[in-house]
């Protein structure tokens, strides 16, 4: 058999490529429908439950407990998860397990946002029975507001009908991302409402690339005799001895009073390269004014300062007085960069 004409392949497999990026448009035009839904609806209908729901979850003395099963399921576990991490404390229990020991997890000081697209079905209706027993509070979030779970509960957060992204309207694409975006809202609203400091959010979130980012700088600078100091008025000769022996690659000058004067820097060296270089004074050499940072300033935002100013190392200072320094290395080890 002869081999198939190679420019037919290609143009096979751009046509199999271009069609996979067309359904790819769709499916983000599709998703993206839905959320200008939940914004418009967030203007008129859904705006007076949203606000109840998001007092009700702030004054609650117990937790927020999120359930729901299958596509609902999955997106609830990361909603739950958003709340914790954000200062409303949450957890996830599977409707379907809440009948078999889990609504022990429950308890009267409680609020119970219950997640299903149809609202009807029947894993639900021992967790609502629960509820309604312990005049617990029930948050419904479905797409009907005549569904026998948005009936029962306190408030209903119902959302606006959008067709899936899937061509037969059936896998739960559309409504899933819609369930988790207003999730995510009703979180947020809380932690705005809350004053939820980035200092709050480390305190959640010690690990990992964001507790790296929220670590401060005073967690990862250089203090002591570790800093490269002298005085203005040194021969350069003294200066780079301590350049080279601390290993930043930098010495920090001092005035009479102990705040940093300037600094001298292997940039400043290059610039001043000659056979008189290492009989001037620190004075004709440094840089004036040098950027620092303080020691209270998260890592995050130190890293922002190195690399937009384009440097590898930071002074930290108190009241002017260097303290610290920091390299970029330091960001490397920790795990901020």
């Amino acid at each position: 058999m002869a081999n198939p004409n190679p420019l037919m392949a290609k143009s096979s497999g751009t046509d199999t490529a271009d069609a996979a990026v067309e359904s790819a448009l769709r499916t983000l035009d599709a998703e993206g429908g839905g959320i200008a839904a939940i914004t418009a609806a967030l203007q008129s209908d859904l705006r007076a439950p949203f606000v109840a729901a998001a007092d009700l979850i702030r004054n609650a003395k117990g937790r927020l407990i999120v359930t729901g099963l299958g596509k609902s399921g999955h997106i609830g576990r990361k909603i739950a998860a958003t709340f914790a991490s954000t200062g409303t404390p949450a957890f996830f229990v599977h409707a379907a397990e809440a009948s078999h020991g889990d609504l022990g997890m429950i308890t009267a000081e409680d609020v119970i946002l219950a997640l299903s697209w149809s609202g009807e079905q029947p894993e639900m209706k021992n967790l609502i029975s629960y509820a309604a027993r312990f005049r617990i509070a029930v948050i419904a979030m479905t797409a009907e507001r005549e569904s026998s779970l948005s009936k029962a509960a306190d408030i209903a957060l119902t959302l606006p009908k959008a067709r899936e992204a899937c061509p037969h309207n059936l896998a739960p694409t559309t409504s899933s991302l819609m369930m988790l975006a207003l999730g995510d809202a009703l979180a947020i609203a809380l932690l705005e409402g809350r004053g939820f400091t980035s200092v709050d959010f480390s305190v959640l979130h010690p690990g990992g690339k964001l507790g790296a980012l929220l670590k401060y700088t005073r967690d990862l600078m250089h203090s002591g005799d570790a800093v490269p100091l002298k005085p203005l008025g040194t021969k350069m000769s003294e200066a780079l001895v301590e350049m080279t022996s601390k290993g930043f690659g930098c010495v920090g000058i001092v005035d009479s009073r102990g705040h940093l004067a300037g600094i001298v820097t292997d940039g400043d060296l290059r610039r001043h390269m000659g056979p008189g270089l290492m009989t001037a004074t620190v004075d004709e050499v440094m840089t004036k004014n040098p950027k620092t940072i303080d020691r209270d300033v998260l890592a995050g935002e130190a890293l922002e300062i190195l690399n937009s100013s384009k440097i590898t190392t930071l002074i930290v200072t108190d009241a002017g007085k260097p303290v610290g320094i920091v390299h970029l290395h330091d960001f490397l080890r920790a795990g901020v960069a």
